[in-house]
C-alpha cells in the first residue's frame, strides 16, 4: 500500500502497558502497593539497596539524615525575609528549590512502602523540627514568648 510491497507490513508499537508488565517479569516481582516490613526492597534507585542488611541500614540512615536536612532547610536563616534584592532572592530560590527537591526525593523513598523507610523519614522529620524549629533549642526568653510552627502545606 502507498509504495510498499504487500508482505511487509510494520508491526504495531507496543502498549505502554506491555513495556511495564514485561519490566515487572523481568525483575521477578511486582511493586508494593501496601507498606511491608523487610530489608529486601529498592528505594530511590533499582537494585538499592538490595538485600544487603548493611546496606538497608545506610538507605535509612540517608532517609534519616535527608529528613532532618529537609528540616533545618525550611527553617535556616536564608528563608526569612529580608531587604529587597536580586542577590538575595536569587538564594532565597536556590535554597527553597533544593529543599523542594529534597522532599520529593524523600516522598518518592517512602513510596516504596516500606515501613522502615516510612518509620525513618518521619523520625528524621521529628527531630528535624525539635532541633531546628520547637523552641526544646531555643532561648525564648528575650523577644518571643512562642515559636511559630511552619506548615509545609
Amino acid at each position: 500500500m502507498n509504495g510498499m510491497s504487500g508482505s511487509s507490513q510494520a508491526a504495531p508499537a507496543p502498549s505502554p502497558s506491555a513495556f511495564f508488565h514485561h519490566h515487572r517479569r523481568h525483575h521477578g516481582g511486582m511493586m508494593h502497593m501496601t507498606f511491608f516490613w523487610g530489608k529486601n526492597t529498592e528505594v530511590l534507585f533499582e537494585g538499592w539497596p538490595g538485600t544487603s542488611l548493611t546496606m538497608y541500614w545506610v538507605c535509612l540512615a540517608s532517609i534519616f539524615v535527608f529528613s532532618a536536612l529537609s528540616e533545618w532547610i525550611s527553617r535556616c536563616g536564608v528563608m526569612k525575609a529580608g531587604p529587597a534584592s536580586f542577590g538575595g532572592g536569587l538564594i532565597q530560590t536556590v535554597v527553597y528549590t533544593a529543599r523542594a527537591g529534597l522532599s520529593y526525593l524523600i516522598m518518592l523513598a517512602v513510596m516504596s512502602f516500606n515501613g522502615g523507610v516510612f518509620l525513618a523519614a518521619m523520625a528524621g522529620f521529628g527531630l528535624g523540627f525539635m532541633v531546628f524549629g520547637s523552641r526544646s533549642f531555643k532561648d525564648t526568653g528575650s523577644n518571643n514568648n512562642h515559636t511559630e510552627v511552619q506548615s509545609h502545606c
